[in-house]
């Protein structure tokens, strides 16, 4: 920090900037989701004038909203941002123009965008017109918010999110697939949240056909909020009469098919409003690394692979799980029950060198514990 700014305030409000920012998730894509705040210092306690987050579909962006919101006294203000403000021409001008225009005095700014059209030009261009700029306030949280953009960014795919829940012999589901009920509503509720804070959400056929799931975000109020399904169906065998189908024009569903699949299997579920996409198979089997440069290409950022056992142990094989979320549900299933990850332990992701612990939380009778890219 600078002389003569208070570390503490700065943490306070770039906090707020981040939980602002969090409610776009899942909802801005490609862009990613900013969280702004516009205070004055110029009195004896500091002054909110405005607030913003970048809005749905990506644009207005966080910086011209807040500015917006702050109007006039935005003047000598400071501006604290979870991401580094562009200074490039897109579909919008450039939000270090709107930023001088503006008259801020002082930015906050979390990490810099390693976008190659911004990657520090933004904060490069506020120092030249005689703005402060401060960069690293909330730089680890900013960096999880922002996970999508950056890997996206940088790799050229989603960030990925796997979840799994599994009973208390750390099973999935009743022999021959059968879905068994593993946690309970609180902890369901959280799931909901989740496919709402990402961009598309992903299941081998396996899962879509033993469960007929919707895949939605059916928390009340949140309908629109849920993301892109995507159905890994080498052989296209998602029926027609499923729940997944019945809905696919009410939300996006895309399903990823091999080469060789039945274009009357296809034919039937385009009708109904499904998005069929085709990749090489190998030994029945579609490679994951292609399946994220086909979403990558469609511009997601933000990937949760929901099921099963096959799916995400295939992620996981692959080096491909940037996060991943163990539901724990109290009660065992039994030795017949199916193993939560496709020949492998489930060690293979709690005790992965690759992934290390956040924390475990109780939900109800449940626990969830959070792992993350080490």
């Amino acid at each position: 920090m600078i002389a003569g700014h208070n570390a503490s305030l700065d943490q306070r409000f770039m906090s707020l900037a981040l939980t602002l920012g969090r409610r776009g998730l899942g909802n801005t894509w490609p862009n990613p989701s900013v969280g702004a705040v516009v205070v004055r210092h110029d009195g004896a306690e500091p002054v909110i004038v405005g607030r913003g987050w970048t809005q749905p579909g990506g644009r207005p962006h966080a910086e011209t909203e807040a500015l917006r919101r702050a109007g006039p006294a935005a003047r000598g203000a400071t501006l604290y941002v979870t991401l580094e403000p562009c200074s490039h021409h897109g579909k919008t001008p450039p939000c270090t123009d709107a930023i001088i225009a503006a008259g801020i005095a002082r930015v906050v700014s979390a990490i810099e965008d390693p976008n190659a059209q911004v990657a520090g030009r933004g904060h490069a261009l506020l120092r030249a017109s005689g703005i402060t700029v401060d960069v690293g306030v909330g730089a680890a949280e900013a960096r999880r918010a922002h996970a999508g953009h950056i890997r996206s960014v940088c790799d050229h795919r989603p960030h990925i999110s796997v979840k799994l829940a599994v009973s208390a012999d750390e099973k999935a589901g009743f022999a021959g697939r059968k879905p068994a009920p593993i946690t309970g509503e609180a902890a369901r509720a959280r799931v909901h949240l989740m496919r709402a804070m990402n961009d598309a959400v992903l299941v081998g056929i396996g899962t879509a056909l033993a469960d007929d799931p919707q895949l939605t975000c059916r928390l009340p109020g949140m309908a629109n909020r849920s993301p892109v399904r995507v159905v890994l169906d080498t052989g296209l065998r998602l029926p027609a009469t499923g729940a997944l189908v019945r809905s696919a024009r009410e939300t996006p569903l895309w399903v990823i098919a091999g080469e060789s699949a039945s274009k009357a299997a296809e034919a039937a579920l385009v009708a109904r409003g499904v998005e069929v996409l085709r990749l090489p198979a190998t030994d029945g089997r579609l490679d994951v690394a292609a399946v994220l440069r086909v979403l990558d290409d469609r511009r997601v950022t933000r990937l949760m692979v929901e099921g099963g056992p096959t799916v995400a142990a295939a992620f996981l094989a692959a080096d491909l799980v940037d996060e991943a979320v163990l539901l724990r549900g109290p009660n065992p299933i039994g030795l017949d029950g199916i193993d939560a990850l496709q020949a492998m332990p489930l060690t293979a992701l709690t005790d992965s060198p690759r992934l290390r612990s956040r924390g475990i939380e109780t939900i109800g009778e449940d626990t969830v514990e959070t792992f993350e890219r080490s």
